[in-house]
């Protein structure tokens, strides 16, 4: 079809036929020239499956499928983020063009997805000559793995840390409910740690449920996933409910002359601040709510770092872990262990070290618990044992 064809028609005077006259000009423009129009282009065009887990060696066939005719002869190709890992067959789809172009037909095309070595990697399309088809959302997450068997053992042990963390926060109020008395149990752990889950609820709450900021999540992210699923939102629900319930019987039980200390004040102050100040920036229209929860994870991962010190310094000085559950960390030592060793399965079966040694926050925060629970246990069977007999009657008195 010609693409250089001029077209020239006599001229009319008048405002009205001179513009007359240029609409005739862009329709011959538009039949002669060939290009795309509304009712004789493909509507629509996607992948039958976007996010694919294949073995090494394994083979998939998928289906690039189109909505309607061109009138033109189209070339999509596959660009593969990495060849290494999966190759496609063919990588270049052809599709003829048709003289009478049929709006409505659905026409698939067949790619042979062929797993190479273990990893991740995207795949997005591009089409020749451009103009004509938008691909922007037209791509492909592949994961090449190992092994099945460990992927299903990786997702057991996802559960089993989820559960061992949400069941973690009952020892606690158990004790306190059998000995009447939360002496022993640091309020500046617990204001910690309600403040930390607040944060994390609203982080997760605000992922899973708002369309407006998942909207401005995948524009940010157009290819991602959302991090946020409904067990991390009944985690965090349910962790802040635990607290609360716990802070709860620090009102009913005996407690002495316990309370949340002046440092602990300034830091939740500092906290509250932050989320008051960047909450109305937000509300202003001078800050994205999606950059707003994420300050509230941030907060949330700097009381994990922090929340332990005034529990552990607590039993140091009164040298005696009575009031405080041992049950409540072996529980979260079953969980974080489970999560990091979750970490190392994922990161062989899919041979994604970066990803296990780049992402210093998740497992450093893993880490630092880990070690923090490995001192409390010292603390309660080596250190203070002899002590938690003899100084401490069962109400927690000394």
């Amino acid at each position: 079809m010609a693409r250089g064809t001029k077209v020239f028609l006599p001229s009319v005077s008048g405002t009205s036929s001179h513009r007359i006259s240029n609409c005739f000009v862009y329709i011959a423009t538009v039949l002669l020239l060939g290009i795309p129009c509304a009712h004789s282009q493909i509507e629509k065009m996607y992948l039958d499956s976007t996010d694919l887990n294949l073995l090494v060696d394994e083979t998939h066939l998928l289906k690039l499928i189109q909505i309607g005719q061109y009138n033109t002869t189209l070339e999509v190709s596959a660009q593969i983020q990495h060849p290494d890992i999966v190759q496609l067959v063919p990588q270049t789809v052809e599709i003829p063009g048709s003289s009478e172009p049929n709006t409505t037909v659905e026409i698939s095309h067949d790619i042979c997805a062929y797993g190479k070595s273990p990893g991740h990697s995207e795949v997005t399309f591009n089409v020749t000559p451009t103009g004509f088809v938008n691909l922007d959302t037209v791509f492909l997450r592949i994961t090449v793995m190992h092994s099945h068997a460990i992927n299903v053992i990786s997702y057991i042990m996802g559960w089993i840390y989820f559960a061992a963390w949400s069941v973690s926060f009952y020892p606690q109020i158990y004790i306190n409910f059998k000995r009447k008395s939360v002496v022993g149990l640091n309020f500046d752990f617990l204001a910690l740690n309600i403040m930390g889950f607040t944060m994390y609820s609203l982080f997760n709450c605000g992922l899973y449920f708002s369309k407006e900021i998942q909207s401005e999540y995948f524009s940010r992210h157009p290819r991602g996933l959302n991090p946020v699923q409904l067990n991390d939102v009944f985690f965090s629900l349910h962790a802040a409910f635990a607290t609360l319930i716990t802070i709860a019987q620090c009102f009913m039980y005996e407690r002495e002359e316990q309370r949340v200390s002046m440092t602990g004040r300034g830091i939740l102050g500092v906290f509250g601040l932050v989320v008051v100040v960047s909450a109305s920036v937000a509300a202003a229209g001078h800050l994205a709510w999606l950059d707003f929860l994420y300050y509230c994870s941030y907060i949330k991962l700097s009381i994990t770092l922090i929340k332990y010190v005034p529990q552990a310094y607590m039993n140091y000085k009164r040298k005696s872990t009575v009031g405080w559950s041992i049950g409540n960390i072996f529980l979260d030592f079953v969980g974080g262990f489970l999560s990091i060793l979750q970490m190392v399965l994922n990161a062989y079966n899919y041979n994604d070290w970066v990803s296990f040694f780049g992402d210093a926050t998740k497992f450093g925060l893993g880490l630092f618990s880990l070690v923090f629970d490995v001192f409390f246990i010292l603390q309660h069977y080596v250190f203070y044992r002899n002590a938690n007999e003899k100084k401490y009657n069962v109400n927690g008195k000394a």
